[in-house]
């Protein structure tokens, strides 16, 4: 579906394994392999605890993978130290869930923004007036907001200083972690048709963290499903209520309202409880959970197959998906 040459992240292979107690190991990454095309967006989607918030730490160096490699550039960056790491680190930057929360509350709007200009010696402290107005401008906000403090503006208005200031380095890649989550309903749309515009005309690469799938289907590209850390679907973000065949994909496409507002449309809720990822069972992790479920799911864990253009499932259903 996308021109393999456009792509600028490959994440390979990659896990991530923490030590528990009695021995055990939390796998919270199993294996995940995902690219990040030029100027798309990847939505990752799954429940608290599947590891995607993991996944995406890693493009920012906030953790490292146990096992895997991440190709950006030609360089592993899951390797890169020092010199190297500061200045790789200016082209994929973050935006968190909570701005109140990575911001410094003893600082100013225009000192939040400028400061990766003033690390990476971008600007001169006497060229800050004018740069933090030019961001907040890109981000629809006026110029005077540079004298305010966080506490002095609203959530949405936070979340514009925080993709300003992801953006002034012009990073290739911005990493959002659940970047609208904390926000009203219609700061949401507001907020996603700026990063869309910014994206278009910046031509920028976004990984793109959010529980709802009928939500992320709006402005994604390509649409990634995880569950207990393991990938079970990926395909294209417009084709999604179409294409969307894995169970688990399924039910969380019907356990939030229709994007078009069909209210004729059931919700319904996710049945069961997903297990310990401390106590995992042989075969497909979401057997428990699916009413397709066969004495193969118990036996073998399905790998994830390409069944269509773009489109790739983890599920004995659909054929092809044992593991070797």
């Amino acid at each position: 579906m996308f021109d393999e040459s456009n792509v600028i992240l490959d994440a390979r292979h990659v896990t991530r394994r923490f030590p528990a107690p009695g021995g055990k190991e939390l796998v919270a990454c199993n294996d995940v392999s995902l690219k990040l095309y030029r100027g798309k967006t990847l939505g990752l989607v799954g429940e608290s605890g599947c590891g995607k918030s993991t996944f995406m730490r890693f493009l920012v160096w906030l953790d490292t993978p146990t096992e895997g490699e991440i190709i950006y550039r030609g360089q592993d960056i899951t390797k890169l130290k020092g010199k190297a790491l500061h200045d790789m680190r200016q082209n994929i930057q973050m935006v968190f869930q909570d701005p109140s929360t990575s911001f410094n509350p003893k600082m100013k709007i225009r000192d939040i923004v400028c400061e990766p200009l003033l690390n990476y010696n971008r600007i001169k402290r006497s060229e800050r007036d004018a740069k933090a107005r030019e961001l907040l401008q890109m981000v629809e906000l006026p110029g005077d907001f540079a004298d305010r403090f966080p506490h002095n503006m609203s959530g949405g208005q936070r979340q514009r200083v925080a993709i300003a200031r992801a953006l002034a380095l012009e990073p290739e890649i911005i990493v959002m972690d659940e970047a609208t989550s904390a926000l009203d309903v219609s700061v949401q749309e507001t907020i996603i048709e700026l990063i869309t515009k910014l994206q278009r005309e910046k031509d920028i690469t976004i990984g793109f963290i959010c529980h709802n799938l009928g939500f992320i289907q709006s402005f994604s590209h390509q649409i990634a499903v995880m569950y207990l850390g393991n990938i079970v679907e990926v395909m294209p973000g417009d084709q999604l209520s179409a294409v969307c065949c894995h169970p688990y994909s399924k039910a969380l496409l019907n356990a939030v309202f229709d994007t078009k507002m069909d209210f004729s449309k059931k919700i319904e809720p996710i049945k069961g409880e997903p297990p310990s990822p401390l106590n995992l069972p042989t075969g497909c992790p979401f057997q428990d959970r699916c009413e397709f479920c066969k004495p193969l799911c118990r036996e073998k864990k399905p790998t994830l197959h390409e069944i269509g253009p773009g489109h790739q499932v983890a599920c004995h259903r659909f054929g092809g998906g044992e593991s070797a």
